[in-house]
């Protein structure tokens, strides 16, 4: 495909968003990008100067191209969303080529006056897209926290998000332990959860899943693991196989994305 590689992202996309009803959370949909194409992980693990994964910056620059072709609609942060006009089309190469043109062209003009714009990949690959610079900007403030910061951080994301008496407890030889808290059903029915929160550059094998899971038996009904790394395709099974208690997993995307508000009508 000509242009910039980021372009090969673009239409996959648009499948992904159409297979999820037109919309998604953010770090759900680019997962099932990588996923759509059959992106190894080492490539996903692959970083650009800022630390982000080369892959999922690329199609974050993929989604900006299309929220300024008018063909996914920005208007909610952390939701991606296709507008009637994505949901109708289907591009080949040359329309996604046509549509880079077109686009580009637009910033070439807004800023004519300004220094030329970067224009090889490499150099695109850098920069970040304007919606999601905060997100980054987040995330790197919560790696440079302390071990006891980031638990109460997570303590606050967990309270946040309706988990009742969230208590850190992390401490040496807790098993990986770093807090509870109970998820109420109602007045008298609830559930015991465990949560681990580590500040991890790499990504997280399914061994560490499957070692939190053992933990977790006898303990908690439900367990959460929290990290500002990234989980790898395999711990995602991992955390949902057949048979054994499920564990939620939050990466550093999932973590710094807001948290979709439940509409009222």
């Amino acid at each position: 495909m000509k242009g910039p590689h980021f372009l090969v992202y673009i239409q996959p996309l648009i499948e992904v968003l159409k297979n999820n009803g037109g919309s998604g959370v953010t770090s759900d949909i680019i997962d099932q990008v990588i996923e759509y194409m059959g992106i190894p992980d080492h490539e996903v693990e692959e970083t650009i100067s800022s630390g982000a994964s080369r892959v999922r910056n690329q199609i974050q620059w993929a989604r900006m191209y299309l929220v300024k072709a008018d063909f996914m609609d920005s208007s909610q942060r952390g939701i991606w969303k296709l507008t009637e006009k994505g949901f109708e089309t289907s591009l080949d190469d040359d329309a996604v080529y046509n549509l880079f043109k077109k686009v580009q062209g637009t910033f070439d003009r807004e800023y004519k006056r300004k220094k030329p714009r970067k224009t090889k990949e490499v150099e695109i690959d850098e920069e970040v897209a304007e919606d999601e610079a905060h997100g980054d900007i987040l995330l790197s403030i919560l790696k440079s926290l302390s071990a006891p910061g980031f638990e109460r951080i997570c303590k606050r994301l967990l309270t946040e998000v309706g988990i009742h008496d969230v208590q850190v407890t992390g401490q040496s030889g807790d098993q990986g332990i770093d807090g509870t808290g109970v998820i109420k059903i109602n007045d008298v029915v609830g559930f015991n959860v465990i949560f681990q929160c580590k500040k991890y550059k790499e990504a997280v094998s399914p061994s560490h899943v499957r070692d939190f899971r053992g933990t977790m038996q006898g303990r908690a009904d439900k367990g959460i693991i929290i990290t500002t790394g990234r989980f790898t395709k395999e711990a995602k099974r991992e955390a949902v196989r057949d048979g054994v208690p499920p564990i939620e997993l939050i990466d550093g995307e999932r973590l710094v994305s807001p948290i979709p508000q439940p509409s009222h009508s």
